[in-house]
């Protein structure tokens, strides 16, 4: 028996077949790229973070291990007593609306800041995190996972 094509079925035919098409081109046009990275020399070990507050105005202690830590791979934990800069960091958790105002009075400014933000705030205002950077400011972690698995699950 022979079906007679309406115009209905053969759209549907040629869906198929270029959604097929599509497919195999992914699937054969998939190339792995295998990276050597250093992480087996990383420790796992958990290292706790923390001050012991100084009196009479002076820097606080970081310990030696996490001196030592942030020393080697370049971080920065406080600047130098005796430098008359500052470092302006905001903590971009569960803000109230304020970050495109404060956002805006940098740019005009010429400031760059360090914004320490959430995998929430990350999930819930992308855009933010986006101009962030596109204006040059740091953004950092402050959520137990890496920035990089958060934006790995959007």
């Amino acid at each position: 028996m022979i079906k007679k094509f309406n115009k209905r079925n053969i759209k549907i035919i040629i869906g198929v077949i270029i959604i097929t098409l599509v497919c195999l081109c992914m699937f054969f046009s998939t190339e792995e790229k295998t990276v050597t990275t250093s992480g087996n020399e990383l420790s796992t070990k958990k290292i706790e973070w923390g001050i012991k507050r100084a009196s009479d105005h002076n820097q606080p202690d970081l310990g030696s291990t996490n001196k030592r830590i942030i020393d080697e791979l370049g971080g920065i934990a406080m600047g130098n007593k005796d430098s008359k800069k500052v470092y302006l960091t905001f903590d971009e958790g569960y803000e109230a609306g304020y970050t495109p105002k404060i956002l805006e009075v940098l740019k005009q400014n010429s400031v760059k800041a360090c914004f320490f933000v959430t995998a929430h705030f990350v999930n819930s205002h992308p855009e933010l995190v986006q101009q962030m950077i596109d204006e040059g400011h740091i953004v950092g972690n402050q959520s137990p996972h890496s920035l990089m698995d958060i934006y790995k699950s959007q």
